[in-house]
């Protein structure tokens, strides 16, 4: 079990954490900064220009997953995780990815008073005498509470908050402590399926509206849009599994086997394996029926309708290049066979 300590830059997480390994017996305390640091010293200058915080960079999220993953089979018990989440799609990106190595998350907020919070940055002193590095770096926090006021909405209803601003660290440990114990830390509803140990088929269905435009939902586990869809399970036809999937996903019953459109290769690429993806039409949804779609709120935060030119900037790019080749095969009445996104024969 992960305790994952959220809120502003110097709301007193990582004080908190270092607390609360103390009170929640077989616990160990794991900094992401760290990971963030030895990013500076891996990656070259020229990648880590192009961002100014390294949480923006995929392999840190990446990596945060994977350490964690491997700091809890190294040291079984709870792992207590100090680190500020103020963009929901990276925390769902994270904690999605634990959720796939079966790794449950209670999400903790502090939250003191805005007033508390500035003094708290006021006073920080990062660079005992290197006072200009102190000043960048209280900078830094100043500039993230407009950030992580506009995140309070999405945290407050995600997060079990405790209001820190009058408590001690200790005080504050002992709170989410009894939180975690009580159970009103409870799990993060997100869920995943598990990582693949090999190569997997996938099945896809795209639906359209009367604009013939096609839909797509964005997934809380990971960065991205997506078409409804998922692995095809053991012993089910891909078809199938494209419709058990609409109806798992957005409470839809297709009345007729969907027609396939492409079906593509996907290479392996670490550390992902690859297979076979299918495409299929699922035909025209309504606008009465789209209005009655239903989303898991653990699995789906959104659906949308969106022109091809519009699904080019919302889908990854091996995922976009499908779409263009199923929305050729859908105009032209025939099957595509892919290769990594491209057609073969």
């Amino acid at each position: 079990m992960i305790v994952w300590i959220n809120g502003a830059f110097s709301a007193g997480k990582t004080s908190a954490a270092g607390e609360l390994i103390d009170l929640i017996p077989n616990s160990t305390l794991y900094d992401p900064e760290i990971t963030g640091a030895g990013l500076r010293s891996l990656l070259p200058q020229k990648r880590l220009a192009e961002v100014t915080d390294f949480q923006d960079l995929p392999i840190w999220r990446r990596l945060v997953v994977d350490t964690a993953a491997a700091l809890l089979a190294e040291v079984p018990g709870v792992l207590v995780v100090p680190m500020t989440l103020l963009r929901q799609e990276y925390r769902d990106e994270i904690f999605g990815g634990l959720a796939s190595r079966r790794i449950p998350v209670r999400h903790v907020a502090l939250s003191p008073e805005e007033t508390i919070l500035r003094s708290r940055i006021a006073g920080r002193e990062e660079f005992p005498g290197d006072e200009e590095q102190s000043e960048r770096v209280r900078r830094w926090a100043y500039e993230h509470i407009g950030p992580y006021r506009d995140a309070l909405g999405w945290i407050t209803e995600d997060a079990h908050v405790v209001d820190n601003s009058a408590l001690t660290p200790r005080e504050t440990a002992e709170r989410i402590a009894d939180a975690v114990r009580t159970g009103s830390a409870a799990p993060c509803p997100i869920v995943q399926s598990p990582e693949p140990t090999g190569e997997t088929v996938a099945a896809g269905v795209l639906l359209f509206d009367e604009q013939d435009r096609v839909l797509l939902v964005d997934p809380t586990y990971k960065p991205g849009w997506e078409f409804p869809g998922g692995v095809v399970e053991a012993g089910e036809a891909p078809a199938q599994a494209g419709i058990r999937e609409v109806a798992e996903e957005i409470g839809l019953r297709l009345d007729r086997v969907p027609e396939l459109l492409l079906v593509d290769w996907e290479s392996p690429r670490p550390p992902g394996y690859g297979g076979l993806r299918f495409l299929f039409d699922g035909g025209l949804l309504r606008s009465e029926d789209a209005g009655r779609l239903l989303l898991p709120g653990s699995e789906l935060r959104g659906w949308r309708f969106v022109t091809e030119e519009e699904a080019a900037g919302m889908l990854p790019p091996t995922r976009y290049e499908r779409l263009r080749w199923a929305l050729r095969a859908r105009e032209r009445s025939t099957v595509l066979n892919l290769e990594a996104g491209v057609p073969v024969g």
